[in-house]
C-alpha cells in the first residue's frame, strides 16, 4: 500500500483504482457476495449511540432488523439504555465493559464526531476480536485517519463502509445496519426485488429504492457508500459482490464527481449510472459531500463519459431520447431511473419484480394558486394524502397564520437588513428611501405585516392611533410629566409612559382579537374588507359575545365608529360587531381594526396568530408614545394640541397627528411630504444599530420560545432606553450647525427659490475658516473636528464621493418642484471644502444632513420667530427619531418574538474580556 500511495500522489481514489487486477484484488475484501453485506446473522455495537444522530435512528434500525444492536457506548453513561419499539438497548461507557457484560457483535457502526473516528475505531478492532463490519456514519473524516483506519482494518481483515455515509441495508433480509436508509419506514421503499443499489448520496439511496417501487422494481442490497474523500467499500468492491449475488440481476449506482473510483470499472450485468452535479464543476470549494470536488478529469462530465465507455451507449438515457445497451444506461436525473432500467431490462427478457406502485407524476397534496390564474401546465389538481399525512395535512390547513422555526437570532433579523456596499437598510423587504415616500401609517403595517397596505387599511389605522392619542385624564399623561419634570430626554418620557401601557390595559382588545381569529378563522374569508361577505352562519357563544359587546353604550366606541364611517372605511369585522346583539366595546372595535388590517396576511400565513393578536398592543403603543411626547396640557377633554377630538378620529391621518404633536401645529401638505420623508428614511438602520439590540435584547430575557409572556410594552422600552444623545438625539448636531451658519442671515422661508443667499460664498466662509482650524489643531497635536453630515466612512476615496440615499432623496424633492436651502448648502459645503484645499477630495454629503436639513426647514419660520427655542428644537429632533424608529423596532420586536430562543442574545463569557 505504502508504494501505491508514493506513486499515485497521495490520491485515495486513484490507489484504489489501481489495486484490482484481473478480478482478483491485492488487497483484503471479505464480503464476496452482496448477500453477506447486511444478514440476520449480525449482531451490532453502535458508539455514541445516544447522540442525537443515532437516538433518531438506531431504534428504527433495531426493530426493522429484528433486534440487532446488543449494546451501545456513551462514556459517563453507563447504565442508561436507548428505548426502542421492541425492548431497551443497553448503553456502557466503553466496547471492553459491554463485551465483559457477555454482548457480543461482529459489526461496529460509528456516530463519532470526525476527530474521534479513528480512536473509535480502533478501540474496536482492538477489544473484539471477532468483529468483520465497520460502518462509519461520521462526515468529514481526514483523509489521514482514513489510511490508518484501513491500515488496521487491511491487517485484521475487516471490511470498512464509509465514511459519510448512511449504512447499508438488505431488503432480503430485512436488516439495516448504520443510518437511515429507508427512512422511518424502511419496509415502504426497501422492497424484495432484483436490483442492487450502490450511491454517493445516502438520501438519494433512499429516493432512488422509493423510485423503483413506483416503476414495479424492488431492491436487494442498497449501500450508502459516502463521498467523503477517501471511500473504503468503493465501486470496485461493490461490482465484484454484485456480480456474485444471484439475486441482483441489475445495480444502480449514483455517482458524483470527484474520486477515480468509478474509471475502468467491469460489471458483467446490466447497470444504470445516474451521475449527477455538473453544476459542481463551476465551484471552488465542496458543497455537500467532501469528496464532491473534481480536480483534474474526475468531473461529473467527465464520468459521464467514463460510463458510456463501460455500457456501450453513446449518449445520455432521457424519455425522449432512450438511448440504452444490453450493458445498461447513462442518466443524469433520478426520476428517468426506473424507466431506463425496465428498457434496458427488457433486451434480456427480464419483467419487473411486481406491479407498479405508482408514477412519478407530481401529486400534490395541498397547495393554493392565491386567487391567480395560472397556465393549465401549472394549475396541478391535488390529490388525496395517505395516513398519517391526510391527518397531518388537515391540522396544518386549520393553522392559522405562521409558525416560524425557532432558532438564535442574536445580531440577526427576518425584519430588516442593511447593505453593507449602498448602507441602504431594507424593512420587509422594502427600502427605506421608499418607505420614505409613504406616510407613517402605512409604514407601520409594513413593518408588522411584512407588506405595504392599502388606502382602507391606513382609514382603519388612523382611527385607532386618533382614538387613543389624547391622554386626558389618563395616569399615562401624568407619569410623562412628572419623568419630564425631572429633566429628562425624551426617550425617558416615552419609556415611563410605555411601562403604564402594560398587557393589562390590553389584554381585553386582545381577548376580543382572538375571539374573531376564532370565530373567522376557517369561514372562508379572505380579505378583512371582502365586500358582501355572508356572516350569517357566524355565531359566537355568551362567552366570546361578552368579550365583544356590553349593556351599557361605550361612548369612546361610537366615535371610533363614527369615525371609521365618515373614512368610508370598510371592515367586515366591524360590521360583524354592529349586527350584535349590545353595545360594542371601544376595546372590541380596536381589535376589528386590527384583525381587518391583519387578515390577509394572516390567511396567507405571512404573520403569525401572534402577530395579529399583539397589533391592537403596537397600536396602543404607537398612539402611547405620539401622546405623550406632549405635556398634559395639550390633552384636553375635547381636544389634542388644540385640534378637536371628534376631527382627529373621523380626518387626521397618524403622519399628521404625530407632525401635530411635534410641532405644535396643523401641516400643510408642502410640509408633510417633507415630514413623511423624513420619518420614513430613519424608521431602520439595520439589526445591528442600538436601538434595535435593546428591544431585541427585552424580547430574548422574557422568553420568546413563550411567545405570550413577552410584554410589548417592555421591549419598546429596550428600545426606547437605548436611544440617547449620541444615537438619535445626535440629530440636533445637524442642526445646530446649519442654525450656526444661517442665523446672520435674513432668511424667512428655506424652501423659497428666492432666498436672495449666496450659498457658494457662505460655503467658503465656513471653509476657509475650518481649514485655519484645522492647520491650527494639527500644529498643536489636536483632533480635527467633524463636520455634521459631512462625510462617511463607506463613501469616500474617490475624487467626487455620493452617498447614494442623499443622492436619491435630492431626485425626489427635484422631480416634485421642491428645494431646501439647507440641503443646497451642505452641497455647496462639500465643493467649497474641496476647493480650498481642505479636503483631498469631494466629500459625500450624508444622510444625517438630509435628516437635519428636512427637519430645520420645517422648524425655521417658528425658530425665527423666537416661538420656538433651540432647547425644543433639541427635543424636537430627537422626539422625531423615536417617531419615525419605533416603526422599525416594532418590527424587530415582533420578528424576534416569532423566531428567537430564550435568552439568544446574551454574550458567551468566552467572548467577554475584562479591562483594569
Amino acid at each position: 500500500m505504502t508504494q501505491i500511495v508514493k506513486k499515485f500522489g497521495q490520491d485515495p481514489s486513484q490507489e484504489r483504482a489501481m489495486t484490482k487486477s484481473n478480478g482478483k484484488f491485492k488487497y483484503f475484501v471479505g464480503i464476496n457476495s452482496l448477500a453477506e453485506i447486511a444478514t440476520p446473522t449480525d449482531r451490532v455495537c453502535v458508539l455514541n449511540i445516544l447522540g442525537n444522530e443515532s437516538r433518531g435512528v438506531t431504534p428504527t434500525s433495531h426493530a426493522y432488523s429484528g433486534g440487532n444492536v446488543v449494546f451501545g457506548t456513551s462514556p459517563g453513561r453507563k447504565g442508561e439504555v436507548l428505548e426502542t419499539p421492541i425492548g431497551n438497548i443497553p448503553v456502557y461507557n466503553n466496547v471492553r465493559e459491554g463485551m465483559e457484560d457477555g454482548h457480543k457483535f461482529n459489526v461496529g457502526v460509528v456516530y463519532l464526531p470526525p476527530a474521534a473516528v479513528r480512536d473509535g475505531v480502533f478501540e474496536l478492532i482492538r477489544v473484539n476480536t471477532d468483529i468483520k463490519k465497520i460502518i462509519i456514519l461520521t462526515e468529514k473524516v481526514s483523509v489521514h485517519d482514513s489510511r490508518e483506519i484501513r491500515a488496521l482494518a487491511q491487517q485484521r481483515q475487516i471490511d470498512v463502509f464509509g465514511a459519510n455515509c448512511l449504512g447499508i441495508a438488505d431488503s432480503w433480509n430485512h436488516v439495516r445496519l448504520g443510518g437511515a436508509l429507508g427512512g422511518d419506514k424502511p419496509e415502504e421503499s426497501l422492497r424484495k426485488g432484483s436490483v442492487a443499489i450502490y450511491s454517493n448520496s445516502g438520501n438519494f439511496t433512499t429516493t432512488m429504492a422509493s423510485y423503483l417501487v413506483a416503476g414495479g422494481w424492488g431492491t436487494t442490497t442498497s449501500i450508502s457508500s459516502g463521498k467523503d474523500l477517501y471511500i473504503h467499500f468503493a465501486p470496485a468492491e461493490f461490482a465484484n459482490a454484485f456480480d456474485n449475488d444471484a439475486r441482483s440481476k441489475a445495480a444502480v449506482m449514483y455517482v458524483e464527481p470527484g474520486g477515480y473510483y468509478e474509471k475502468d470499472i467491469t460489471f458483467t450485468k446490466p447497470v444504470i449510472a445516474c451521475v449527477v452535479g455538473r453544476w459542481k464543476a463551476k465551484l471552488t470549494r465542496a458543497v455537500g459531500h467532501a469528496g464532491a470536488m473534481s480536480g483534474s478529469g474526475d468531473s461529473a462530465e467527465a464520468k459521464e463519459g467514463w460510463f458510456k465507455d463501460i455500457l456501450g451507449v453513446k449518449d445520455i438515457f432521457t424519455p425522449e431520447n432512450p438511448v440504452v445497451s444490453w450493458k445498461g444506461a447513462v442518466v443524469t436525473n433520478i426520476s428517468h431511473i426506473p424507466a431506463a432500467l425496465t428498457a434496458v431490462m427488457k433486451q434480456h427478457g427480464v419483467e419487473p419484480d411486481f406491479a407498479p406502485e405508482g408514477d412519478l407524476t407530481l401529486k400534490p397534496w395541498f397547495g393554493d394558486n392565491a386567487g391567480l390564474s395560472v397556465a393549465p401546465a401549472l394549475n396541478i389538481p391535488l390529490v388525496e394524502p395517505f395516513e398519517p399525512y391526510k391527518t397531518q395535512i388537515a391540522e396544518l390547513t386549520r393553522q392559522v397564520g405562521a409558525i416560524f422555526p425557532r432558532e438564535s437570532m442574536k445580531d440577526r433579523s427576518g425584519s430588516s437588513i442593511m447593505d453593507a456596499k449602498t448602507q441602504v437598510t431594507r424593512v420587509s423587504g422594502v427600502s427605506i428611501l421608499d418607505t420614505a415616500r409613504y406616510p407613517l401609517e402605512s409604514n407601520f403595517c409594513l413593518a408588522l405585516l411584512r407588506e405595504h397596505n392599502d388606502d382602507n387599511d391606513n382609514a382603519l389605522f388612523n382611527v385607532g392611533i386618533a382614538a387613543d392619542v389624547n391622554l386626558h385624564g389618563d395616569a399615562i399623561a401624568q407619569v410623562a410629566d412628572a419623568v419630564r419634570a425631572g429633566g429628562n430626554a425624551p426617550n425617558a418620557v416615552l419609556s415611563a409612559a410605555c411601562a403604564v401601557q402594560g398587557p393589562g390595559l390590553v389584554k381585553a382588545a386582545r381577548d376580543a382579537a382572538a375571539v374573531l381569529i376564532d370565530l373567522f378563522g376557517h369561514s372562508g374569508l379572505h380579505d378583512g374588507d371582502e365586500a358582501g361577505f355572508d356572516v350569517s352562519a357566524i355565531k359566537p357563544s355568551p362567552e366570546q359575545l361578552a368579550k365583544l359587546t356590553g349593556k351599557k353604550a361605550d361612548a369612546k366606541a361610537k366615535a371610533m365608529l363614527a369615525g371609521l364611517k365618515a373614512r368610508g372605511a370598510k371592515s367586515v369585522f366591524v360590521d360583524f360587531l354592529n349586527g350584535l346583539e349590545g353595545n360594542p366595546s371601544a376595546d372590541a372595535v380596536l381589535a376589528a381594526i386590527a384583525t381587518t388590517i391583519c387578515w390577509p396576511a394572516l390567511m396567507r400565513k405571512k404573520i403569525t396568530r401572534n402577530t395579529a393578536l399583539n397589533m391592537v398592543w403596537y397600536m396602543r403603543l404607537f398612539s402611547t408614545i405620539i401622546g405623550a411626547s406632549v405635556g398634559s396640557d395639550q390633552h384636553k377633554a375635547d381636544s389634542f394640541c388644540g385640534v378637536a377630538n371628534g376631527d382627529l378620529v373621523n380626518k387626521w391621518s397618524a403622519t399628521e397627528i404625530a407632525y401635530l404633536a411635534l410641532l405644535g401645529e396643523t401641516p400643510k401638505p408642502e410640509q408633510l411630504f417633507p415630514f413623511q420623508v423624513l420619518l420614513g428614511l430613519i424608521i431602520s438602520n439595520g439589526v445591528g444599530t442600538i436601538s434595535a439590540q435593546g428591544c431585541k435584547g427585552a424580547v430574548s430575557a422574557d422568553g420568546p420560545e413563550t411567545p405570550e409572556r413577552v410584554q410589548i410594552n417592555k421591549a419598546m422600552i429596550g428600545f426606547l432606553t437605548h436611544t440617547g444623545f449620541a444615537h438619535g438625539g445626535n440629530g440636533y448636531e445637524g442642526i445646530q450647525f446649519l442654525i450656526d451658519q444661517f442665523k446672520g442671515t435674513d432668511l424667512k422661508d428655506a424652501g423659497n427659490t428666492k432666498h436672495g443667499l449666496d450659498l457658494v460664498a457662505m460655503g467658503t466662509k465656513f471653509a476657509q475658516i475650518f481649514g485655519e482650524e484645522k492647520k491650527a489643531r494639527k500644529g498643536v497635536g489636536d483632533g480635527v473636528r467633524n463636520i455634521p453630515g459631512v462625510n462617511h466612512p463607506v463613501f469616500k476615496g474617490q475624487l467626487v464621493n455620493k452617498d447614494p440615499r442623499e443622492v436619491y432623496l435630492s431626485g425626489l424633492f427635484k422631480e416634485r418642484g421642491e428645494i431646501n436651502v439647507f440641503h443646497d448648502f451642505y452641497s455647496a459645503l462639500v465643493q467649497a471644502l474641496y476647493d480650498n484645499g481642505v479636503t483631498a477630495n469631494v466629500f459625500c454629503v450624508n444622510i444625517d444632513a438630509v435628516i437635519a436639513a428636512l427637519l430645520l426647514k420645517l422648524l425655521w419660520p417658528r425658530y425665527r420667530s423666537g416661538s420656538f427655542s433651540e432647547s425644543a428644537m433639541e427635543t424636537a429632533a430627537f422626539t422625531a427619531f423615536l417617531f419615525g424608529r419605533m416603526v422599525g423596532c416594532a418590527g424587530e420586536i415582533d420578528d424576534h418574538t416569532n423566531r428567537g430562543r430564550n435568552m439568544d442574545t446574551r454574550t458567551p463569557a468566552s467572548q467577554c474580556s475584562f479591562v483594569s
